[in-house]
Formats: C-alpha cells, structure tokens, sequence
C-alpha cells in the first residue's frame, strides 16, 4: 500500500510536468528532446559540473557528453563558465531560458508543500521532512546530489 502510494505520488508530479510543458509547446515544437531533457536535469542537481564530471554521472564517454552538451548550448538551456579555480576547466551552468523550464515543475512542488502546510500539524510536518531527509541521505546512496555524487564515486572506488 506505501509503495502504491509513493509511486501514485511520484507519476502525479511527472503527469502536472508533462501536461504544463505540453500546454507551453501547444503552438510550436519544443526544443529539448527527451534525452536533453534528462541531461539538463542531471546538470541542474549536480550543481555546474564539468563535462568530465557530467559524464562520469551519466555513465557516457566524455566524447558522447560534450556532443550532448554542445548540442544544449546551441539551444541556449547551458553554458560553460571558466572556473574560477582553475582557468583551464569550465563549469556547465544551465540558463535562465532552462531555469524557465525547470521552475514549470518547481512551482508545482511549492504548490503541494503549501497544501502539505495547510493540510497538516507541524508535528506531522516534522516526521515528514525527517522520513524525506532519511530517504534522501541514507535510503538513496545511489544517486547523490550537488558534489555529494563526487565523494560518492570516491567511497565506492576505494571499497
């Protein structure tokens, strides 16, 4: 029954993405494939990774990341940054036009969370987030958020 639940949950958020981007695109074609779609996604929560790294993440040979990567910067959703470190390396940024895109979806979460508050007690709030930070920080290893993914790969390489 939790399992029916979280995933009637889980498909809700990915329909209200789908019908919102759709009404967006109803009168012209949308400029991100699928893939690319995925792509900006991993960039945007690993938080200005460089190809290297994006591509480490993803599991595809750097020369596969860069293609994709140039092909995102033609759209205009991502764009390389010189690091401020390291005047050799360049970070992947996603734009405002991506931003755009992705706030489709983060408005809606923000929308359920105020419902969420409405809805209920603030100690039934409280066990929320802690279940959602277990979740997060101890149930999900597999996939790691921002440069956590990088300390990650670093633990599981030296087992």
């Amino acid at each position: 029954m939790l399992e029916e639940r979280f995933n009637e949950v889980y498909s809700k958020f990915k329909l209200h993405f789908y019908m919102e981007t759709f009404a967006r695109f109803q009168n012209r074609e949308a400029s991100l494939t699928t893939v690319e779609s995925f792509a900006m996604e991993a960039i945007y929560a690993l938080g200005s990774p460089t190809v290297h790294e994006f591509a480490q993440f993803m599991r595809i040979s750097s020369s596969n990341a860069a293609y994709k990567v140039a092909s995102l910067i033609r759209k205009g959703y991502v764009e390389k940054v010189r690091s401020e470190h390291d005047g050799r390396e360049y970070h992947l940024r996603p734009t405002q036009k991506y931003l755009d895109y992705y706030n489709i979806s983060a408005s809606y979460v923000h929308e359920v969370i105020e419902r969420i508050k409405e809805r209920f007690s603030a100690e039934d709030l409280a066990k929320m987030e802690e279940i959602l930070q277990a979740m997060s920080e101890e149930l999900m290893p597999e996939v790691a958020l921002g440069g956590e993914w990088q300390r990650a790969a670093c633990d599981a390489a030296q087992s």
